[in-house]
C-alpha cells in the first residue's frame, strides 16, 4: 500500500482537519490510496489522511506500513502532520490528539490503538523523515505553532500531547513553554533519562571505529532493539505454546519474513552519521525537557514499562511523577520500550481507568465516560472471574406482575432505573453483580462511590488511585447530587448504597443491617425524571468469612486509631454534618477470617414506579414514606434469601464442586425451589 503524507514547513501552521472525503482512482495494477483533504486551510501546511487497513491491526501491519511509510518519505522534506484514514469517525467535540513519536520518527506508534483512540480524538501524527534534520528547537517550535493555532480555533476542548520515548521530552519541552494552555500530556518511558540509558554513545561508538556508509550488523540490533519488534515476537510465539524447536523455527521464520525487510530500509536510508546524530538529539532533547521540568503546570499521565532495556523507565516515572505538580503514573511491569506496540495495551481504556479523559475544560465523569467494549469488559472481568467461580451467585429478580423468576429478566431495559440496595463487608458482591447483569441483559451499572476512588487529599497509606482503574473503567462516579442528576439524564442504570461506608465497614453482629441516613436522598431525584426503583438484598458474606476484628476493637488500639484517623484525613469526607450512626465514615480494613466458600445470593424486588409522582413526592411526608418503603423493601429481600438459602443443597462449594464434576462444570448449579 502506498501512503500519501502531505508535508508542511517546518515553521508553519498546521490547519485542522476538516472534512471531505476523496478517494483516489489507482490506475491499473496500482495500489489503492485513500486520502482526507481539509476544507479550509488558514496557512500553506495540510494535515493529510492516510489509508490504513482497519480491524485486527498487529505487529506486522505496523512493519508493513513503517516500511511504505519511510520509503515514501525518503527524499526528504521536513516533518510533517498525517492522520490514519481509519481515524475519521469521531466524537463531537473530540479533542486533538497530537502524537510526537520516539527516536525513529515513522509516527505510526500508535496503529494498534488508531481505531479506538479515533472514535474519541481528532488523531494527528507527527511524522519525522529519517534523512530530515531539523533540530530539536525547531521540532518544539513546529508542534508549539500547532498546539498554539488549534487552541485559538477551539480554545475550550483540551489538546493532549502523546510523546513516546524521544516524542516525551518534545511534549515536556512544549508543555512548558505553553501554561496558558490546555494541555494534557501522555508520557510513554520518556527519554528524559537519557543520560542513564544503555543507549549512550560512548557504549555504542568506540572512539576508535570509522563511520562506514551504511549501518553494520551491530547498528542493526540496536535498530532491532528500538523497535521492540523482535522481543514482542517472541512473546506472542511463546503463548502458541509450542515446542522449544518450534518456537524457535517461528521466531526465525517471523524475523526473516517482516523484521529484516525493515531493518534492511533502514539500514539503506540511515546512516551511522545520521543515527549518532539522531542519538545526540535525543541527548539534547532530554537535556532541554529537564531544564524547563519546572515551568510544566499541565497534567500528565505518565505510562512506565517495566521490561523496558533502553531506558531506566521505571526510576523515571518515580522521578518525575515527584517533580511535576499534576501527575498520576501507570506501571506496565511485563511490557517493553515500544509499550503502544504491546498486545493487550488498551489506551483508551487505560484513560478511562485514569480518569484522564475529557472533552472540555473539565472533567465529567458522565458525559466523558466511554464504555467499555466487550473485550475491554473481559480483561478487566477475568482477573476478578474466580470470585464469581467460588461464591457462583444466585440470580432472582420480580416481573411487574410480582412473579419472581431465577434470572434477571425482571430488570427493566431502559432506563433511568435507580439500584437500591444492601452493601456487603467491603462491598464483595459488587463484581458478581455487575458482571451478571452486564453479561446477561447488556446493562452497565454506574456505581456511586466513594470519592477516596477518584482523589487523595495528600498522599499517605490509603491505597494509590491506580487500584480503583477497574471501577472507573466500569463506570463509577463520586457520590455527588449533580453526578446523579447528570446519570438520571442520561437514562442510565445507577447503582447506589445508601448505607455507604458505614454499612459496608459494619461491626460484628451488623451483618445485613442497614444504616441508612435519615434523610430522603435520592427519592425526590428519582422522581423527577420518571426513574423506576428497584430495592434488592444480597446475602452470603457470612458464608465466605468471619469478621474477627472491626471497628471497635480496631480503634481500641492506639496506634491503629491514629493510623484509622489519618487515613481518613487523605480523602473527602462524606455526611459530616449528618446525624446517626451513618455519619461514622472512618476508613479502616477489618480483620476477616476466610471460610470454605459458600455462595451469593441476589434477589432484586418488583420495580417502584416514579413516573407522574414528582408533584406528589414534593411533599417531605409522601418522600418519606416511599423512602421507607424502599428500604424496607430492602429488608425483605435481604429476610428472604436468608430463609431460602437454608434449602439450598448446594450453598457449600464442595457440593457445587461435585455436582459440576458429574454434570460438567459448564453447567448452571441448582439452587433452593422457588
Amino acid at each position: 500500500m502506498y501512503i500519501s503524507v502531505a508535508a508542511s514547513g517546518a515553521n508553519a501552521t498546521i490547519s485542522a482537519v476538516a472534512g471531505s472525503r476523496h478517494v483516489a482512482s489507482p490506475a491499473p495494477g496500482k495500489p489503492r490510496h485513500s486520502v482526507i483533504k481539509t476544507e479550509k486551510q488558514r496557512r500553506e501546511s495540510a494535515v493529510e489522511k492516510t489509508s490504513f487497513p482497519t480491524g485486527g491491526l498487529t505487529l506486522k501491519h505496523y512493519i508493513q506500513q513503517s516500511l511504505e511509510l519511510i520509503t515514501a518519505s525518503d527524499g526528504g522534506g521536513p516533518p510533517r502532520w498525517f492522520s490514519p484514514l481509519e481515524c475519521g469517525a469521531r466524537m463531537k467535540d473530540s479533542p486533538l490528539l497530537l502524537y510526537l513519536p520516539g527516536l525513529i520518527g515513522v509516527g505510526l506508534g500508535l496503529i494498534l490503538q488508531h481505531e479506538r483512540l479515533g472514535k474519541i480524538f481528532d488523531i494527528w501524527c507527527l511524522h519525522i523523515p529519517i534523512r530530515d534534520r531539523t533540530s530539536f528547537t525547531d521540532l518544539v517550535k513546529q508542534v508549539e505553532d500547532t498546539v498554539r493555532s488549534e487552541y485559538s480555533g477551539k480554545p475550550n476542548r483540551p489538546i493532549y500531547l502523546v510523546g513516546e520515548s524521544f516524542g516525551g521530552c518534545l511534549a515536556l519541552a512544549v508543555a512548558a513553554l505553553n501554561n496558558d494552555i490546555d494541555l494534557k500530556l501522555i508520557l510513554a518511558n520518556p527519554a528524559t533519562s537519557f543520560t542513564k540509558s544503555q543507549l549512550q554513545l560512548q557504549t555504542l561508538l568506540p572512539s576508535s571505529i570509522m563511520f562506514p556508509h551504511r549501518l553494520n550488523s551491530s547498528f542493526l540490533d540496536v535498530l532491532n532493539l528500538l523497535s521492540g519488534t523482535t522481543s514482542k515476537m517472541v512473546a506472542t510465539t511463546m503463548r502458541k505454546q509450542l515446542s522449544l524447536e518450534q518456537v524457535i523455527g517461528e521466531i526465525s521464520q517471523d524475523t526473516c519474513t517482516f523484521l529484516s525487510p525493515y531493518l534492511s530500509v533502514l539500514s539503506d536510508v540511515l546512516t551511522v552519521k545520521m543515527l549518532v546524530w539522531k542519538l545526540r538529539m535525543v541527548k539534547s532533547a532530554a537535556a532541554f525537557a529537564n531544564s524547563r521540568l519546572h515551568a510544566v503546570k499541565a497534567e500528565a499521565l505518565i505510562l512506565i514499562s517495566g521490561q523496558d532495556h533502553l531506558l531506566p523507565s521505571r526510576e523515571e516515572g518515580e522521578r518525575l511523577s515527584q517533580l511535576l505538580p499534576k501527575c498520576d503514573i501507570r506501571i506496565f511491569n511485563d511490557c517493553g520500550h515500544t509499550l503502544f506496540l504491546e498486545e493487550g495495551i488498551n489506551l483508551v481504556s487505560i484513560l478511562v481507568g485514569a480518569s484522564f479523559y475529557r472533552r472540555g475544560k473539565c472533567l465529567d465523569y458522565v458525559s466523558d465516560y466511554l464504555p467499555p467494549s466487550p473485550s475491554e469488559f473481559q480483561k478487566v472481568y477475568e482477573p476478578l472471574r474466580w470470585i464469581e467461580v467460588a461464591t457462583n451467585p444466585v440470580m432472582l429478580s420480580t416481573m411487574e406482575s410480582g412473579k419472581i423468576v431465577r434470572n434477571l429478566a425482571g430488570i427493566p431495559s431502559e432506563g433511568p432505573v435507580l439500584f437500591v440496595g444492601y452493601h456487603m463487608m467491603l462491598g464483595l458482591e459488587l463484581i458478581p453483580l455487575v458482571s451478571r447483569i452486564w453479561m446477561e441483559r447488556n446493562i452497565l451499572l454506574r456505581g456511586i462511590a466513594h470519592p477516596l476512588m477518584f482523589t487523595k487529599l495528600k498522599e499517605g497509606n490509603l491505597p494509590d488511585l491506580s487500584a480503583f482503574d477497574t471501577f472507573r473503567v466500569m463506570g463509577a462516579v463520586p457520590v455527588s447530587a449533580p453526578n446523579l442528576y447528570k446519570l438520571f439524564s442520561s437514562k442510565s442504570h445507577v447503582l447506589l448504597y445508601p448505607g455507604g461506608m458505614r454499612e459496608a465497614l459494619h461491626r460484628k453482629g451488623e451483618e445485613y443491617k442497614l444504616f441508612w441516613p435519615e434523610e430522603a436522598e435520592f427519592v425526590k431525584m428519582a422522581a423527577r425524571f420518571g426513574a423506576k426503583i428497584i430495592p434488592f438484598g444480597s446475602v452470603g458474606e457470612d458464608d465466605i468469612g468471619q469478621l474477627l476484628l472491626d471497628y471497635d476493637d480496631l480503634r481500641s488500639i492506639p496506634y491503629l486509631k491514629a493510623a484509622m484517623e489519618d487515613l481518613t484525613n487523605e480523602t473527602v469526607k462524606l455526611r459530616s454534618d449528618a446525624g446517626g450512626e451513618v455519619s461514622n465514615q472512618e476508613i479502616h480494613l477489618p480483620i476477616i477470617l476466610p471460610k470454605v466458600p459458600g455462595r451469593f445470593y441476589f434477589f432484586f424486588g418488583k420495580p417502584i414506579e416514579t413516573e407522574g409522582r414528582r408533584q406528589e413526592l414534593k411533599n417531605k411526608e409522601k418522600c418519606d414514606m416511599l423512602y421507607l418503603e424502599v428500604k424496607k423493601d430492602v429488608e425483605k429481600c435481604i429476610g428472604y434469601l436468608q430463609e431460602k438459602r437454608k434449602n439450598d443443597p448446594y450453598r457449600n462449594i464442595l457440593a457445587r464442586l461435585a455436582y459440576q464434576a458429574v454434570h460438567g462444570f459448564d453447567s448452571e448449579i441448582p439452587t433452593f425451589p422457588l
